[in-house]
């Protein structure tokens, strides 16, 4: 080989060797690169803060803002159906949020508050003793506040003109009293006016001589908590000199907050401490509750009566309370109950997150109604039912990435098609759904004698239905669904062929479904079902009060076709555009 071609043979071989080490440091790792790309990019997680949403960054760490722990957002969709209530997250997610629940539970509605407050007159037994003549205090005998006075003591000597002039009237008419009786009566009528007894009248009548001293006796027996007079005062007729308690019952007033009114009633039982007695309960019953809040220290006055013998309770002491109470009697004595590390606040409405069986992680958004909060729960008046699994911890966290998803949230609600209507007309409405589902398990018994007969019933429970009760877009709305619910009704029931019944009951449903959308329900779950195969393959609706499927489309033939479409809540309310996820029965 001559030089030339060796140098060629080098030139070749150095430039190869160049391209399989550019190759091998550079085109392998852009096509690892490339492969860990499209790995990410199937299941990528991006994390952000609930509370600012902007803030995102693809690990783990804190809110560069607030300080809040970031949380995961995947952006691999679960499967199941979408539905702006529900939102899916990995079990990942759920780890790092570290979110708990726990079960809906009945708890007793019964709660023990812990209220302070001080002992008090009993302002009933408060008395003043005032001057009933006018005149100058000569003598007094009581002299001091705090001293005990018994019923007709002697309090106080008065030197009194008119009394002394009062007393020659009567001197002198006693004189002719034979004569002139009429004016005999009138001198010891004035002076019994003045307060003065039988015995001091009789003996001004019989003295030979005027007295200018007289004395003011007092007509409660108590404790003097006041006097305002002394030796050598001048009173006029009214004027209050001593006021006197009887202390054998005393008032304890004791300051419950806002949060407490649900569980204060009259006729409550209280026991108290006071600490200038240790080791001694006394017991009372509430008497009173004051109808107006305090503005300053947005508490009212609840207040008890109690004996007290030996007036060992001393008006001014501090009194440690316990108030043992049910709730109201709309509220059941075992009512549901949730956790209030479970509820967010969005102003009027209350929402909770509910656990969702599907095949992914996935927690609904629930709006319920709560009653009175018993220590560290809430009582569930509607929206939930027992055994459901709430979202107890981490439930900012869900909201947070329910809100960077989309879905309806804490602060982005729904716009609802329920309105407000009295709670007398729900509960009547509710009466004619009852007789409509008598109606619904005739059809689905194929039997048209009992379907005419549950028509009639219903025929009368929507008659119950006072409409007087309703006003404005309520009354027009009842008026647009009423003669449609009662035509139907009345077709069903004289119909003898149970498949013209079933056509009737497809419409009767349809309209049904409408006013419980738009008025509420006072069940705890009304079912919305559905069978896509009724209706000549058009699919029909009905409702049920069990989550079974029993349809009455097509009887014993096709008993369990159908699946569960919405569930109605009592104290839930009906969203206007999307409805909730659905509940597949098989």
């Amino acid at each position: 080989m001559t030089p030339q071609n060796k140098r060629t043979f080098t030139y070749i071989a150095v430039a190869l060797g160049g391209l399989l080490l550019g190759w091998l440091l550079f085109g392998g790792r852009a096509s690892e690169e490339a492969h860990d790309h499209a790995g990410k990019e199937a299941g990528v997680t991006e994390y952000t803060c609930s509370m600012h949403p902007q803030i995102r960054q693809n690990e783990p760490g804190k809110c560069p803002l607030c300080g809040m722990d970031l949380i995961p957002v995947s952006a691999a969709a679960g499967g199941g159906e979408a539905s702006p209530y529900v939102l899916e997250m990995t079990p990942k997610a759920i780890a790092l949020a570290n979110i708990q629940t726990s079960a809906v539970q009945r708890a007793n509605a019964e709660n023990e508050l812990t209220l302070s407050g001080t002992v008090q007159l009993n302002e009933q037994k408060v008395s003043s003793i005032t001057a009933k003549f006018p005149g100058r205090i000569e003598k007094l005998y009581i002299n001091f506040t705090g001293q005990e006075v018994r019923r007709g003591e002697r309090l106080a000597s008065v030197y009194s003109p008119d009394l002394i002039t009062a007393q020659r009237e009567l001197q002198e008419a006693a004189k002719s009293k034979n004569l002139m009786p009429e004016l005999y009566q009138a001198a010891r009528t004035k002076l019994r006016l003045w307060n003065l007894s039988d015995n001091q009248i009789q003996r001004i009548e019989n003295a030979n001589e005027l007295i200018t001293n007289f004395d003011i006796y007092a007509d409660a027996a108590g404790v003097v908590t006041q006097r305002s007079v002394a030796v050598g005062d001048y009173v006029s007729t009214g004027t209050v000199m001593f006021e006197v308690a009887n202390l054998s019952s005393v008032w304890v007033v004791l300051d419950a907050y806002e949060t407490d009114l649900a569980w204060v009633k009259e006729g409550s039982t209280v026991n108290f401490t006071v600490p200038g007695i240790p080791g001694k309960e006394f017991n009372a019953k509430v008497a009173f509750v004051t109808p107006v809040l305090d503005a300053s220290t947005r508490a009212v006055q609840v207040r008890a009566e109690v004996a007290n013998p030996g007036n060992q309770l001393k008006p001014g002491m501090f009194a440690n309370a316990s108030i043992k109470t049910a709730a109201k009697p709309t509220t059941d004595s075992n009512a549901l109950a949730v956790p209030r590390t479970a509820v967010l606040w969005t102003g009027k409405r209350s929402v909770v997150y509910v656990k969702v069986d599907r095949d992914t992680p996935a927690f609904e958004m629930r709006e319920v109604t709560l009653g009175p909060r018993m220590g560290d729960l809430y009582l569930v008046e509607g929206g939930l039912s027992e055994g459901e699994q709430v979202v107890t911890n981490g439930v900012f966290a869900v909201d947070g990435a329910a809100q960077l998803s989309g879905n309806y949230s804490m602060m982005s609600a729904p716009a609802t098609k329920t309105m407000e209507v009295p709670e007398t007309f729900k509960k009547q409405l509710n009466n004619a759904l009852e007789n409509y589902y008598t109606l619904k398990d005739a059809l689905v018994a194929s039997d048209p004698a009992a379907g005419s007969k549950a028509a009639a019933g219903f025929t009368a429970a929507l008659n119950k239905v006072d409409m007087s009760q309703l006003d404005g877009s309520t009354h027009a709305k009842w008026m647009q669904l009423l003669p449609a619910l009662k035509s139907n009704a009345s077709t069903i029931q004289k119909e003898k062929a149970v498949n013209e019944q079933r056509e009737a009951f497809n419409v009767l449903s349809n309209h049904l479904i409408e006013a419980v959308e738009s008025f509420g329900v006072t069940e705890d779950a009304v079912y919305k079902q559905w069978c896509p195969m009724a209706n000549n393959d058009k699919g029909a609706f009905w409702l049920s009060d069990q989550k079974e499927i029993r349809n009455p489309y097509f009887g014993q033939a096709m008993l369990t076709c159908g699946e569960v479409k919405q569930t109605y809540r009592k104290g839930q309310r009906v969203a206007a555009d999307k409805e909730p996820a659905q509940e597949h029965v098989h």
